[in-house]
């Protein structure tokens, strides 16, 4: 199986390439990008960098061309707290979550979040969230408007999230939206100024990404997570993950991190990530407070896939460690099977590659073509 890796994303790189070779090439800031690249300064979405795209002719739309913008910038400014709507105020610490998105330039731009308190999780309904956004994570933070948080299925669902309470659904206005590239969105709960963020990585059909489950995956044993919670850490992380997924980013993919662990998990989730040096990408648990096993977890995840193929990405290769996530690639059609990647199980009913460790595939991944010029 050695050097499989590197073959076939070498394949799709040339095949890539030729289905994007009669796109046209836009001049922008004086450097000529691709069709599906983000303008810099004058592009789609105003003020950033280059953020998706950024290649000439040949070069695959969407592919990072440039760093992941590191989106760390200081917060808004809160402004006043405000009384609560409620006659009882929420009781607790605040776990807020957003839901990062991935969203075709066309589609309509939703910023969805829950809004929750204490350790049952009790959701804020009828408040008031102020609403920001940081175009490209660059420049200064603008204020889209106030939301107001939902009471039980108030709302439709929108991009696979059911309104089971305590939600934001907001609209980003057309005159508004976003351009190509990733974008940071800051949300403030008026009642006592908690916060919560999310990003949006705005992208042409065929970007390129790749995905990969963390419990067992990239943390170094499927129940660690909770094992670390009660010892109030994060979990520990398998050698070289980060590394090869650098490597990965550097040619040009999105990550795209998909849990099984419930929502209420998800802070702590994007925190691990961090922590260990994770490129920067659009992460997803479920939006259950007890989040999903065995085939729950397999049905959520090819859900969740279903929705990525629809927007014109399919993962040019996976990386798990169960037969739900075995069950899930295959399911989303990750094709061939070396492309579904598998540390320390072996997937004897769909096929796949089996790893020992990320190491082995530094030297194949740092062979891989650039899919930027």
């Amino acid at each position: 199986m050695r050097g499989t890796f590197a073959f076939f994303l070498a394949g799709i790189v040339g095949m890539a390439a030729c289905g994007s070779g009669g796109g046209v090439d836009v001049v922008t800031n004086g450097a000529t990008t691709g069709a599906g690249a983000s303008g810099g300064s004058g592009g789609a979405g105003g003020a950033g960098g280059d953020a998706t795209g950024g290649g000439g002719s040949g070069s695959v739309p969407g592919a990072w061309c440039t760093p992941i913008p590191a989106c760390d910038a200081p917060p808004p400014p809160p402004g006043e707290a405000i009384d609560w709507n409620a006659i009882i105020p929420p009781i607790g610490d605040p776990n807020h979550r957003g839901r990062d998105l991935f969203l075709n330039p066309g589609d309509p731009q939703w910023i969805l979040a829950k809004f929750s308190y204490g350790t049952f999780d009790d959701d804020i309904k009828g408040e008031y969230v102020d609403v920001y956004v940081q175009r490209d994570c660059a420049g200064t933070w603008e204020h889209l408007g106030t939301a107001t948080t939902t009471e039980d299925e108030e709302h439709q669902a929108v991009e696979g999230v059911e309104d089971t309470g305590g939600r934001v659904y907001f609209q980003i206005p057309e005159e508004k939206a976003l351009g190509l590239g990733r974008h940071r969105v800051h949300l403030v709960v008026k009642g006592d100024l908690s916060t919560t963020d999310l990003f949006i990585e705005v992208v042409p059909k065929g970007t390129p990404v790749f995905v990969s489950d963390i419990d067992g995956t990239l943390t170094t044993y499927e129940t660690e997570e909770f094992v670390a919670l009660a010892q109030g850490e994060l979990p520990e992380v398998r050698k070289d993950a980060a590394k090869l997924f650098d490597v990965l980013v550097s040619k040009g993919y999105h990550p795209f991190y998909m849990t099984a662990r419930p929502e209420w998990l998800g802070a702590r989730t994007r925190a691990f990530l961090d922590q260990n040096g994770f490129p920067h990408g659009i992460v997803h648990t479920t939006l259950t407070k007890s989040g999903a096993l065995g085939s729950e977890a397999s049905s959520y995840k090819t859900g969740e896939l279903s929705m990525l193929a629809q927007k014109g990405m399919v993962p040019t290769y996976a990386f798990g460690n169960t037969d739900t996530d075995a069950a899930a690639y295959f399911n989303a059609m990750v094709q061939p099977d070396e492309r579904r990647v598998f540390i320390e199980f072996d997937d004897t009913v769909h096929g796949g590659r089996r790893i020992e460790s990320y190491t082995e595939l530094l030297a194949e991944a740092e062979a891989l073509p650039s899919l930027c010029p």
